[in-house]
């Protein structure tokens, strides 16, 4: 289904610049594209292509970034622009920096974006024609979308879902065409349609950089899961690559970096099979996907292992906490990962820190794409208002009429767009400073650092002691710095005195400092005084180990089976009689002034004749004791030493003494779950 290109009138273009100078757009017309603002229909020639990437500095610009070493000049700083038209359908203006209104990508071009990338999809309609949303994105838009950014200089980045609709980890979809094909007719289509495609964007004078074949093909692909099935279709694209856009390279996408050992298997099965192709792309969102650290180590091991060239293919960062569009989104003020804050400043720190990570800590890496940072909020009344326009035009993540094709998601949850709060252009389409950090990136533009956010405070309270608020809070400074100010609470004792009477649970205190608002976050609990009581961080830690015997095994072990709670637990085991002997401690010191409780839990087996006990020392003195039993497999046995007195300045000193026989095939056994809590 193509989209009808329709010429605005003088009185809506008036308009519509106004919007772009600061009013909102509130959806009530209709705006296409401007005959000035997009290509002729024409093919484009060499002569016709407009470099408008900047080749200096952008000067005068309040955005902290430091440079980016060693950044060289062919690195893809890429924007993922999909939605563009089904925005600009919906009545979306967007705006240079000046606040006229001109073609969207003309100004990413400006801002130092050199590669646009547009996900295609085999055919986003019903049977009625009414799209299915997610920008209607189908290969008619990739054309035009081409056309665009090609005329300003930059290369298209074409990714084949190779669905009707969203493919991702969760769902990768076979197109209903199709549908029951044997996997030998099906890569025949997948050839014949990758081809067809790249050809018709080839006869469009469209520079084609990249191709995916597949996005986020995580063990699945166009409703296939057998790998075998899988490397056949992308062996049939790649294939369709190499004769159509033999310059282009070749990329396969996969996602959740963070799962250890997922990059490596992918890789070592594309190599099995000899698959033909240039890049291993990942995603990387920091609210799920892990560090930066490990994300340079997984893809630099595919890149060392296989000799590929590896690149992010998406990132994003929120700009905001707030929903423009009365649909919601997916990352807010919840609980997730924030290495950065949710400002204009954090988003272009998250993205400079990628493509640092990428170009300087990441072998074999090229290049970094934002993901969707045009896409923002149509309409503005009301959801009401907004949800006849994505169902129209395709601006939301998905329609109603998807739910044929995608009934158990696209089909409940249908609506609006839940990354606004992440696009680079605010919701009126001006463009967010942040958007030229793909141009300060190459050169820095290292000003003096001024506050940008709070962070908010977190406190952790023991049930049975003082709450004491933070007197200060951290500023965070443009550079990602942090940097201490004073703060007032809004904390009257009466709110603190039922804290601690109330149940253990996390309460949200307000605050002021520097003038902006602030939380603190405080978990009034039974606290545990032990450090690594559990041993889950998988050494002794704090824990001193005395050993009098010559046990053969004596260390932390990591096995659920085995463990009271968690995954880890001390484990001894020794063949031979009367040498499993040993002692394990832990010293607390600047314990408050109250009454404590120790546990500590032992189970094991083949032990005979044992000598086994908790124990508490108070400056070296032992003031309890209490004997414990080895039995058998999973029978835990727990010691409790109670009511310890502690007076302030006191050292306290917790242990288990273990000794045993050992019949003639070996003492073994398990220690876990020490603590030591507060008692009233």
């Amino acid at each position: 289904m193509k989209r009808v290109k329709r010429m605005m009138t003088g009185l809506l273009a008036t308009l519509v610049l106004a919007a772009c100078a600061g009013g909102t757009n509130n959806g009530s017309a209709s705006v296409p594209s401007d005959a000035s603002d997009v290509p002729s229909a024409q093919p484009l020639s060499t002569d016709a292509i407009e470099g408008a990437i900047p080749d200096k500095k952008i000067e005068g610009s309040p955005l902290y970034v430091k440079r980016v070493e060693n950044l060289p000049q062919d690195f893809i700083l890429g924007m993922d622009a999909s939605s563009v038209i089904a925005e600009e359908d919906s009545g979306v203006a967007y705006c240079g920096f000046d606040g006229a209104r001109q073609d969207v990508f003309l100004t990413l071009a400006q801002s130092g974006v050199n590669c646009i990338r547009v996900r295609v999809w085999n055919d986003p309609y019903d049977e009625r024609g009414r799209g299915f949303g997610g920008g209607n994105n189908d290969i008619e838009k990739a054309i035009e979308i081409g056309r665009r950014a090609t005329r300003y200089g930059m290369r298209l980045l074409v990714d084949f879902h190779l669905s009707d609709f969203w493919a991702d980890p969760g769902k990768q979809m076979v197109p209903r065409a199709w549908a029951g094909m044997d996997i030998e007719t099906k890569a025949e289509a997948v050839y014949a349609y990758v081809k067809d495609c790249l050809t018709r964007l080839n006869d469009a004078g469209v520079a084609v950089g990249m191709v995916q074949i597949g996005n986020e093909t995580n063990g699945a692909l166009c409703g296939e899961k057998i790998w075998f099935r899988i490397q056949q279709l992308m062996r049939a694209g790649a294939k369709a690559v190499r004769e159509t856009c033999p310059d282009a390279l070749v990329a396969l996408h996969f996602a959740n970096p963070e799962k250890a050992g997922a990059y490596a298997t992918y890789a070592k099965k594309l190599a099995y099979y000899e698959l033909d192709y240039d890049v291993f792309a990942s995603s990387y969102y920091p609210y799920w996907h892990g560090s930066l650290e490990n994300l340079a180590s997984v893809l630099s091991d595919v890149a060392r292992t296989y000799d590929k060239k590896v690149m992010v293919m998406e990132t994003s960062y929120a700009y905001t906490p707030e929903d423009t569009d009365f649909a919601g989104n997916t990352i807010g003020d919840g609980a997730v990962v924030r290495p950065y804050p949710f400002t204009v400043q954090g988003q272009a720190n998250l993205v400079r820190d990628v493509i640092d990570t990428v170009a300087n800590r990441t072998e074999n890496g090229i290049g970094v794409v934002y993901w969707e940072g045009t896409w923002i909020s149509v309409g503005g009344a009301d959801w009401e208002a907004n949800n006849a326009l994505w169902e129209k035009h395709g601006s939301g993540w998905a329609t109603r009429f998807a739910a044929g094709y995608d009934p158990n998601d696209a089909g409940k949850y249908y609506g609006g767009n839940a990354v606004d709060n992440q696009a680079m252009f605010d919701k009126n389409g001006r463009p967010l400073e942040s958007l030229r950090v793909f141009n300060l990136v190459r050169y820095g533009n290292e000003i003096e650092p001024k506050p940008d956010a709070l962070e908010d405070a977190r406190l952790s309270v023991d049930v049975n002691a003082e709450i004491v608020l933070p007197a200060t809070v951290n500023a965070i400074l443009t550079d990602n710095s942090r940097a201490p100010v004073p703060v007032e609470w809004d904390a009257p004792d009466a709110l603190l005195e039922r804290m601690k009477a109330g149940a253990s649970q996390t309460y949200e205190i307000a605050g002021t400092a520097n003038g902006q608002s602030v939380r603190c976050f405080v978990s009034v609990e039974q606290f545990n005084y032990l450090q690594n009581g559990g041993f889950e961080d998988g050494t002794l830690g704090a824990w001193k180990l005395t050993e009098r015997g010559k046990a053969n095994e004596l260390y932390v072990e990591e096995k659920v089976s085995d463990s009271k709670s968690g995954t880890r637990h001390m484990h001894f085991w020794s063949a031979e009689k009367n040498s499993v002997d040993f002692s394990l401690e832990q010293q607390v010191d600047d314990l408050p002034t109250g009454t404590y409780e120790y546990r500590i839990s032992v189970m094991g087996g083949d032990c005979a004749s044992t000598e086994v006990y908790a124990y508490v020392l108070l400056d070296g003195k032992e003031v309890g004791r209490a004997p414990m039993k080895i039995t058998s497999y999973n029978e835990w046995d727990t010691a409790a030493i109670e009511a310890v007195a502690v007076e302030a300045g006191q050292t306290l000193t917790v242990g288990i003494f273990v000794k045993c026989e050992g019949e003639g095939s070996g003492a073994w056994g398990k220690i876990d779950d020490a603590t030591l809590n507060s008692v009233r």
